[in-house]
Formats: C-alpha cells, structure tokens, sequence
C-alpha cells in the first residue's frame, strides 16, 4: 500500500522541502507535509471509491433491491444483504432514514431494515476510502466487517424482541432524488450519472476532509506522543465506553472525524477506542435520534441506541485486544 502511494510521497516532499523551502527541521514542515500527503491520498481514494460506489448502486437501486427481499426465502441471509446495502448507501442526508420508511412500508421484516439502517451511517464509501488511506487495507477489512457485523447482529435481536408495535403508522413518505424510479439511461447517460453523483459527493464532504485532515496535522505536528495515552490509562477499562459516550453529542460525519481519529491513535490512543469514538460519532447521533422520534416510540428508539452503543463497546474492546 505505501509503494501505491509513493509519487504522493514525493511530491509532498517536494512542495514543501523544494518548492516552499520549508526548513526540515522546522517543526510546521513537517505539519504542512502531513497535511499534503494525507490530503492527498484520501482525495485520490475517495474520487476512486466514490465512482466504485456510485456504478454499483445505479444497478442495484432500492426498489430492485426491495422486491428481492421481498420474493426471496433467504434463510437469515437478508440481514446480511440488507447491512452490506447499508454499506454503500449514497452519502447524503437524505437517504437513509427514507430508505429506511421504504422498507418498513414493504412490510419488509422490521430486524433487516434496522440491519440496513444500523450499518448505513457506519460505513459508506467516505470512511472507507479514508481507512484505507490512513489505516492500510487490513484495518480497513476489519471495519466493514466490524460495521456489518453489529448492524446483521442488531437487526437479529430487534427482530426477535418482536417489537413492530412500537413502529408508528407511516404513510407514503416522499424520498429524496436518489430513491426515484429508475429511468433507462445509455451508457454514455450511465457514465455522466455516474461521475456526476460521485463527484458530487466528494464536493459535499471535501470541506470536511480539508478540516479533519487539518486538525490531525496539528495534533501529528504539536501534541506530544504518549500525551492521550497518559490521561487515558487513568480510565482504565472504561476507556471505550466513556468515548462513546462522550462521542454521541458530538455529531459529525466520517470525513472529518476519521482524520483527527488516526492522529490521536498516532499519538497513543488505543485504535479500538478510537474507532468507538468515531462509529459513536456518526452512529449514534442526537440529530439522528430526533428525526427516528417521528417515526419510532421511545421503547423501540431506546432499544435501537442501546444495541448500536454495546456493539460499538464491544467492537472497541475486541479492536483494542486483537491490534
């Protein structure tokens, strides 16, 4: 992976030894280069990944994927269909809780629409393109893998507590642009459809990224190592759950929290509490949990946070035990 990305290598040092004619030894050089290197990289990865997403989704649209859960005897494997769907979900504000009503409306069993609704905000083709451009593609196939796995476990237990009761009646909800019924395109339709929705996204989340990678650099540059790794061994145990906790309110999206979350674990933050704090972050968000109150009641909205926040503990803690 490090030899892929070697000509960024270069020409980060390039522009900022040669060009800027920054002193090496200067503490800031340093800061800038991580910041050019990182920045990058993760844009080059996403713009790769985003086009990726962006095909597989024009041929597995939601009503497609819907009438196949629908017709289909699947023996417990639509929860992991239904979370793997999640996965590549578009990246915008407007999609999964709407997929989410599509589904239920479907009379869609209610524990593979939380399967869905669990890993869509988790994982997405930002955070994976950022994994695998800050953390390498081993840790990168143990956070899908993590993500699927708490949204297939959550949607069997949801299921098993029966609890469609607590669903309030919806009627037909109107869905964002990315759920419309699919017209037939050419393929030179396809491609611009393509480019335009990938490109679209990076555009979305580029300020994020610009300010995530920022604030990593800065952390990278001028937190001394070992600093966190000081104030966290007082926690002890607790560790990953008091950042989870303190991570809910804190609402904000993959791009610019996965940044700052691989410099703190750079400068001692253990990698399982770090990836807590960050699936807290984006999975378990008060925003989010205000907007499912006008669709879910409270004993079922409860039961879903509380699912969500043990399997982000307990990722965490296996995180941190096996790396």
């Amino acid at each position: 992976m490090n030899n892929l990305f070697y000509p960024i290598n270069l020409f980060s040092d390039w522009f900022v030894y040669n060009l800027l004619k920054i002193n090496p030894s200067n503490t800031f050089s340093g800061v800038l280069r991580f910041f050019v290197y990182d920045y990058l990289k993760i844009i080059i990865l996403l713009i790769i990944i985003t086009h990726l997403m962006s095909l597989i989704r024009h041929y597995l649209p939601i009503k497609k994927f819907r009438n196949f859960l629908l017709n289909h005897k699947l023996y417990g494997m639509d929860y992991f269909l239904a979370s793997g769907f999640g996965a590549i979900t578009p990246f915008c504000s407007c999609s999964s809780i709407p997929l989410f009503i599509g589904l239920i409306q479907a009379k869609i069993p209610i524990g593979v629409t939380f399967s869905f609704l669990i890993t869509s905000p988790l994982i997405n083709e930002v955070a994976i393109a950022l994994f695998i451009g800050l953390f390498g593609w081993k840790i990168t196939i143990l956070y899908i893998a993590a993500g699927i796995l708490i949204g297939v476990i959550g949607g069997i237990i949801l299921q098993k507590l029966k609890m469609e009761k607590y669903i309030i009646n919806l009627e037909e909800t109107n869905q964002c642009s990315c759920c419309n019924k699919k017209i037939i395109l050419t393929p030179q339709q396809v491609i611009t459809k393509i480019v335009a929705e990938a490109f679209n996204i990076v555009k979305k989340v580029l300020p994020y990224i610009t300010l995530g990678v920022g604030l990593g650099a800065f952390i990278h540059g001028y937190v001394p190592q070992g600093f966190f790794e000081q104030y966290l061994q007082q926690w002890g145990i607790w560790g990953v759950p008091i950042a989870v906790i303190v991570a809910v309110p804190l609402y904000s999206n993959a791009s610019g929290i996965i940044p700052i979350i691989q410099s703190l674990i750079t400068k001692g933050v253990p990698i399982g509490t770090g990836l807590a704090f960050m699936m807290s972050t984006v999975g378990l968000s008060l925003p989010e949990a205000m907007i499912l109150k006008k669709i879910l009641k409270w004993p079922l909205l409860a039961t879903f946070f509380g699912i969500v926040t043990a399997g982000i503990i307990l990722i965490g803690y296996l995180f941190n035990w096996i790396i």
